[in-house]
């Protein structure tokens, strides 16, 4: 018997794939289908299932498109009721993999279908738990995601708190935990770097599994500091409830090589967002002017998730030559599907066109620094609300880029604003979209360590557990 973690970091999502004397199962897998399919081609296996453990509000789960390819079996939990043919397991119910047996443990709490498949070796031994987010290393999974649901946050902590009691805590020590997402996930509060880890350790370590925990405080500690969830999230777990395009189509749609007139057509004929995905130092050099960044080398897919409220909006990417397929296909993880094509030729070619170039203009923490002592400068820390209350530099206002949108008719045009976040990547987010909206910005290189570095006066430090 065969298992593997697949592990995307920049969703901090696990996918699975089990084998078994020549019949696989992949769970939870992402949009894009060809490893699962090469990894079972590799091992002479058929893939006969595709277990969901619930419907995913952070990425699109490949499943629909992975049952097509392949003739598998999508298999959900009970309560699922998805708008496509799947099999409905019961509770309980267990499912042959070769020589392996795969027992179906419905766990609601985190979404009232979410489902556990426990993975019994051929030998009979219990080896492991496939989790989803019902449980995660060093956490749980938050109780607010359900869509259209008719049960509160309490109430899904309430059925959380049963399904971990009376369905996962009762398993032995040694069984592992696999779960769908580690640390940077926005599924849950507290999750920890680790990937997997035996349940004994997590009955020992993990918060929400402690045994003298009585259910009124667990629901107080699981719902508690519950911070807003991005704005997809609801629409990918209905794009994963009810269905979507294929991802060979999205990417056949996307990946359409632009000349700068046809590129420039395209954003004024379907009023496409143009998202800029270098560097942060390439932006501020040279972009497009109106361009959006969104570097691909950080949360990329998450970030667009966040910041672009409209998931069918017309998107045209700019990326270094060679990062137009991973730029698609990351933004397809998130369901954003409606890319018309990409720059051919980048930024070079554009400028080499004749066509307008813009920058955004930056001081280093030291020219910041002397500025500021000259006179009050208007300043907005865009990190998260915690990071700035556990320490900032003083004088400085919080403006979250996660609320960008709801809090930019705060600002005033006829001001100018400094912006940073804690290295550079999200105030130059921020920049770009601010600049596209007519404000007037500089970015301060290297964010909050840079400053701190030049010896700009901060709050003392408060560790955000012990913030109310």
């Amino acid at each position: 018997m065969k298992v593997e973690q697949i592990y995307t970091g920049c969703l901090a999502e696990a996918a699975y794939y089990i084998e078994s004397n020549g019949e696989a199962v992949i769970i939870d897998p992402l949009r894009e289908t060809d490893e699962y399919v090469q990894k079972a081609k590799e091992d002479g296996a058929k893939i006969k299932y595709v277990l969901e453990t619930h419907f995913h509000a952070d990425f699109v789960s490949g499943h629909i498109d992975l049952a097509k390819k392949t003739g598998a079996k999508i298999v959900f939990g009970p309560m699922a009721s998805p708008d496509y043919e799947v099999h409905l397991a019961e509770d309980g119910e267990e499912l042959k993999v070769g020589d392996a047996t795969i027992k179906v443990l419905h766990t609601p709490g985190h979404t009232m279908e979410s489902t556990t498949y426990l993975l019994i070796d051929e030998n009979g031994k219990e080896h492991g738990i496939f989790t989803g987010d019902t449980l995660f290393i060093g956490d749980v999974g938050r109780p607010d995601l359900a869509i259209k649901s008719d049960v509160t946050k309490d109430d899904l902590a309430g059925f959380l708190f049963d399904s971990l009691r009376n369905k996962i805590m009762t398993l032995p020590d040694d069984v592992i935990v696999y779960p769908a997402h580690g640390a940077g996930s926005a599924c849950g509060k507290n999750m920890s770097k680790e990937t997997t880890d035996t349940l004994g350790n997590q009955k020992k370590f993990n918060y929400a599994l402690r045994a003298d925990m009585t259910r009124e405080e667990f629901v107080k500690e699981v719902t508690e500091g519950l911070v807003e969830p991005p704005q997809y999230f609801p629409k990918n777990a209905m794009l994963n409830k009810m269905g979507y395009e294929s991802y060979d189509t999205v990417m056949e749609r996307g990946m359409v090589a632009l000349n700068p007139d046809q590129f420039e057509s395209v954003v004024n004929s379907e009023g496409a967002l143009m998202l800029d995905t270098r560097t942060e130092e390439e932006f501020r050099d040279g972009h497009i002017p109106n361009s959006i960044y969104v570097g691909l080398h950080g949360s990329y897919a998450v970030w667009v998730g966040t910041l672009v409220t409209d998931i069918n909006q017309a998107i045209v990417v700019i990326t270094d030559e060679g990062k137009e397929e991973e730029a698609i296909t990351r933004l397809s993880r998130v369901g954003y599907d409606n890319v018309l094509g990409y720059l051919q030729g980048g930024v070079e070619n554009w400028a080499k066109a004749g066509k307008e170039i813009s920058g955004v203009r930056q001081v280093s923490a030291e020219e910041y620094l002397h500025l500021a002592s000259e006179k009050e400068l208007a300043t907005l820390d865009v990190r998260k609300k915690s990071e700035w209350e556990s320490q900032h530099v003083i004088g400085v206002d919080n403006f979250p880029l996660d609320f960008i949108n709801r809090k930019m008719n705060e600002l005033d045009k006829e001001d100018e604003y400094y912006v940073h976040c804690q290295t550079g990547y999200r105030s130059m987010v921020a920049a770009s979209i601010l600049m596209a909206r007519g404000y007037q910005i500089v970015d301060v290189a290297g964010g909050y360590e840079a400053m701190v570095n030049a010896g700009m006066e901060t709050t003392e430090y408060v560790c955000p557990s012990t913030m109310l």
